[in-house]
């Protein structure tokens, strides 16, 4: 048996899909290195087939890496891809691959295209969601929570008993060394900021969290924005230290850890989400939780998070006020944390994924 894993994620930038290919890949390759694959598969033949451009590296065990092609992007998956993965098992773990490739599985983390087309231009709507009802038709279709199972299913005409689901984890937060230095170069105080984490993308909705931060009004309090490019979002919002708001721009993985863990809460007002990972992030280095209602978010957070309507900047000020009269995390809401990031791991992922992949064998 030949297993085939479309390794495109590694010439994309880095955001949570790509990092869900990587960390679930990393997994499934522990897996099989420690012969706890299941007896369907045992002496299958993996490999990771990337394009040959791509830069970033992985290190694996027991699956081969290797390079095919000459093209990229789309082009590489329907083309050079489902060529070189022709005979085989094609794993897609990052919302596209081959429509051709018939003995396919793909991870398609959320329905947004479907569902608001307003957070996207009309090339990107006009590829993906071709390509979602063409896979939806000769793939097998898989996601990350139930919620997405639920919106893909009626979207494209599914059986949602016929969608299969890996979920996320923040597990690769959890290995990450703090560095509290950021918070010196920040001129942050511990315990004495709100977070937010993201990029500028709609289904993010940071303006509701400037918009909660100015109602506020401490400006001793900021709001801590860690993400990419911030000048179309504050082109008319800034008005330097009297906006309350403080733009940290791209960090590196343990200046965010360190962040997380010294953050008066963390602010997460996402409008749509297939799962919503950044909220265990700060779990992980117990910082509270203020979320949006979004379906994906409340079903990922549970009882651990303080939530508000996304829309509602009033609500969420609320809860900030709430969280300044409260303070530092209590040991009860640090359970509530602890049991909902017990239940999110890679290696449950990769197990539940090879499960499926032996029961169609």
């Amino acid at each position: 048996m030949k297993l085939f894993i479309n390794g495109r994620f590694l010439s994309q930038k880095l955001t949570g899909v790509q990092r869900y290919a990587a960390e679930l890949v990393k997994a499934i390759d522990a897996l099989l290195a420690s012969d706890q694959s299941p007896a369907a598969l045992r002496g299958a033949e993996w490999q990771l087939l990337v394009p040959s451009e791509t830069s970033e590296a992985i290190n694996l065990t027991r699956i081969k890496v290797r390079r095919i092609g000459r093209l990229s992007g789309h082009a590489w998956d329907q083309i050079e891809l489902a060529r070189a993965a022709a005979g085989g098992r094609l794993i897609s773990l990052a919302n596209a691959g081959p429509v051709i490739h018939r003995d396919h599985i793909v991870v398609i983390h959320d329905a947004q295209v479907f569902r608001r087309p307003d957070f996207f231009n009309w090339r990107y709507l006009a590829v993906h969601r071709t390509m979602g009802r063409l896979l939806a038709r000769r793939a097998t279709i898989a996601t990350v929570s139930a919620f997405s199972r639920n919106e893909l299913a009626a979207m494209l005409g599914l059986s949602k008993t016929d969608i299969p689901i890996f979920p996320n984890s923040a597990e690769h937060f959890a290995s990450t060394t703090p560095d509290p230095g950021i918070l010196d170069r920040l001129g942050l105080h511990r315990g004495k900021y709100f977070l937010f984490v993201g990029s500028r993308t709609k289904n993010k909705n940071l303006a509701v969290a400037i918009e909660a931060a100015r109602l506020l009004e401490r400006k001793d309090v900021p709001l801590v924005i860690v993400g990419g490019d911030n000048s179309k979002v504050f082109q008319d919002n800034l008005g330097g230290g009297e906006s309350g708001l403080l733009l940290a721009g791209r960090l590196a993985d343990g200046e965010i850890a360190a962040l997380y863990a010294h953050a008066l809460a963390f602010v997460f007002p996402s409008l749509y989400e297939g799962f919503g990972v950044p909220p265990l992030e700060a779990m992980i280095f117990g910082c509270p939780v203020i979320a949006s209602t979004a379906d994906a978010v409340m079903e990922t957070c549970g009882e651990a998070a303080a939530y508000f309507c996304a829309n509602d900047a009033r609500s969420l000020q609320q809860l900030m006020l709430e969280r300044l009269a409260v303070g530092a995390i209590s040991d009860q809401e640090r359970r509530k944390q602890q049991d909902r990031l017990a239940l999110y791991s890679w290696q449950d992922s990769a197990r539940a994924l090879l499960d499926f992949l032996a029961s169609r064998a």
